[in-house]
């Protein structure tokens, strides 16, 4: 029982490095997406707008596939399947995160823009003393639904031979003919998303005290 338990620690590990590099990625590269996306210049917002509908109308599994093998069959090249694995996952959840920037940029009455153009801020310090502070609390709930979905999400790299948490429970359970392993992710999983959803309420409740 403590040998499996500590094997399914290895792979909540793993689990944990997926899920934290590509919040990493993910988070900030949302944001020139979400810029492309409301960009005036048209051919931009227009491949902003294809890029998002191919990212946000394929499944994940098949993304992951996509870049670990794609390479290899159109250019020769192999690296690494970690890498690969977050690079797919970065890209894919950059997508969404774009779009819950744009909404929550979009959700800004257009009053406040002008009202902060006739006290002389310049469009910079608009966006960052008015409207950033305003998008971050609008879109907390939205980001929360996300993240977590990301904590199951991490499940999907063993497509590509990643050995994290779901995958590491069933070779267990193979191992053991028992599916206790399985069970046991469950509640790894659990615990996880327990944590990521404390950790939203927390700073709902720190937002709202604040504003």
């Amino acid at each position: 029982m403590l040998k499996m338990l500590s094997i399914m620690l290895e792979g909540s590990f793993v689990s944990l490095q997926v899920f934290f590099l590509t919040l990493i990625f993910s988070l900030p590269l949302g944001l020139p997406i979400a810029a492309a996306r409301m960009s005036r210049f048209k051919p931009l917002a227009s491949l902003a707008n294809v890029f998002l509908l191919i990212i946000r109308g394929t499944p994940l599994m098949l993304q992951l596939i996509f870049v670990y093998f794609a390479p290899y069959h159109l250019f020769g090249l192999s690296y690494d399947r970690f890498a690969a694995a977050i690079i797919a996952l970065s890209v894919n959840y950059a997508a969404y995160f774009a779009e819950i920037y744009r909404g929550g940029i979009l959700s800004i009455p257009k009053g406040q823009y002008e009202a902060a153009k006739m006290l002389g801020y310049s469009k910079s310090q608009t966006f960052s003393r008015i409207v950033l502070p305003q998008v971050v609390k609008r879109i907390v709930p939205a980001m929360g639904n996300e993240v977590i979905t990301l904590v199951k999400d991490t499940a999907l790299v063993q497509v590509i031979g990643v050995s994290e948490l779901l995958r590491t429970a069933q070779n267990q359970s193979s191992r053991l003919f028992s599916t206790m392993p399985i069970f046991v992710a469950g509640i790894f999983y659990f615990v996880m998303n327990w944590a990521v959803s404390a950790a939203f309420n927390f700073t709902e409740k720190k937002l709202d005290y604040y504003k």
